[in-house]
């Protein structure tokens, strides 16, 4: 039986309610792929004509999910599609046994929801280097089957967790010159994460009509916006996924350069990924770490990241340490462009650090006072030019140490 973990301080304080999406419907099962007693299980339907689009993990260690997913994308858009998604076993790092266990779950979806199996996209979740038990997820495809239904995208969200503490869903809807659309979303992430093209498992369905080129372009735009501006700890997974469905139901058109669905797709993806930092293991502190005055905005991301990374930032941060040295040290260390005599530090609103030197009005007391913030923003003036960038991460607890050290157990 998995272990029940105690949800994150930083937690909203419920899953939202997800408006219906038309042209798809959910249902979740109890598969035991690795746990008894829990539903582990996602099945997702769409009707034909759905467009589907999506971004991966570049890790070159990915799963057999993921390629398969990545070799499915782009193809003949006209039919129905589905989505499978199972938690407990990522089917990565699993030789030729993955690529059969992957085969065998879309083949069977395929054939129960008579689909062409191009259309049928998997992801896994979970321990890397177990063989998947691919007979209990198809055993259990008939009962999916019976028990789609177009309100079940929160029973989606819980099934497809794992190290998380809470589900985590996200909406937005947006009036467009042919009408009102909806889009809706979940995912899943707490550790192993410092995405490469998309974070752990992310699932967004809208009913508006979009071209395929014109839905990847946005997705894969606004992932390296959101998500691949997050990090809990630096790891990249074998499994990112983040496949989006856009199902036409309403029968509005969105233009490729349409700003208004364009905004709302950012926001629902960037809520999405926060949820996903306020859900690192362990986590106790929300950071906000705003880079500006890089010689590039590639340079201000690259500095922000190492500070988001450093495992002395992030543990200075959960002792509620005010340690501006240890920025200065993240800044050095990063590689990109900087200039020790130029750089500003601010926690918060608090002018810290300028000129090579902490601020002569700066007194350690207003520090510590940011630090016992559960949400925190580092705010870094570089000096050099006009780039800038904005990540998020959490701090590093003894409770990180604690989830991942018995992960298998």
């Amino acid at each position: 039986m998995a272990k029940t973990l105690a949800v994150s301080p930083l937690a909203p304080a419920a899953f939202p309610q997800l408006p219906v999406i038309g042209g798809v419907e959910f249902a979740v099962a109890e598969a035991g792929v690795r746990y008894a007693g829990r539903t582990d299980v996602m099945l997702a339907r769409l009707v034909p004509g759905s467009t589907v689009a999506g971004v991966f993990t570049r890790s070159a260690t990915r799963s057999a999910p993921v390629l398969d997913c990545q070799d499915k994308l782009g193809g003949d858009q006209s039919p129905g599609a589905a989505i499978i998604v199972n938690s407990g076993n990522s089917n990565a790092f699993t030789g030729r046994n993955g690529v059969e266990a992957t085969q065998a779950v879309t083949s069977a979806v395929a054939d129960v929801l008579d689909l062409p199996d191009a259309r049928v996209f998997s992801s896994s979740t979970g321990v890397i280097g177990e063989p998947l038990r691919h007979d209990r997820i198809t055993a259990k495809l008939d009962e999916l089957t019976a028990s789609l239904s177009p309100d079940g995208i929160a029973d989606a969200a819980r099934a497809i967790m794992t190290t998380d503490t809470f589900p985590k869903g996200s909406a937005a809807s947006v009036d467009l010159p042919g009408g009102r659309v909806q889009i809706a979303g979940i995912a899943k992430g707490s550790g192993m994460i410092a995405p490469d093209m998309a974070t752990m498992l992310v699932y967004i369905f809208t009913d508006a009509q979009i071209g395929f080129d014109a839905l990847q372009q946005m997705v894969s735009e606004i992932s390296d916006a959101t998500f691949n501006c997050i990090t809990v700890d630096s790891d990249t997974s074998t499994s990112d996924t983040l496949l989006m469905a856009a199902t036409g139901a309403s029968g509005v058109q969105v233009e490729p350069g349409d700003d208004a669905f364009r905004a709302a797709l950012h926001k629902v993806m960037l809520d999405l990924a926060h949820q996903v930092v306020r859900d690192g293991e362990g986590a106790t502190k929300f950071v906000e770490i705003n880079v500006t005055g890089a010689e590039s905005d590639a340079d201000a991301r690259t500095h922000a990241l190492a500070i988001a990374n450093s495992p002395l930032v992030k543990t200075a941060i959960a002792g509620e340490d005010p340690n501006w040295g240890r920025i200065v040290m993240a800044i050095g260390k990063s590689g990109a462009a900087a200039d020790r005599d130029l750089l500003t530090i601010r926690f918060g609103d608090v002018l810290v650090a300028e000129n090579g030197w902490v601020s002569p009005d700066y007194r350690e007391d207003q520090g510590a006072a940011i630090m016992k913030q559960s949400e925190i923003s580092i705010n870094v003036g570089l000096g050099l030019g006009q780039g800038a960038a904005t990540v998020w991460t959490c701090d590093l607890t003894h409770g990180y140490i604690s989830i991942n050290a018995d992960y298998r157990s």
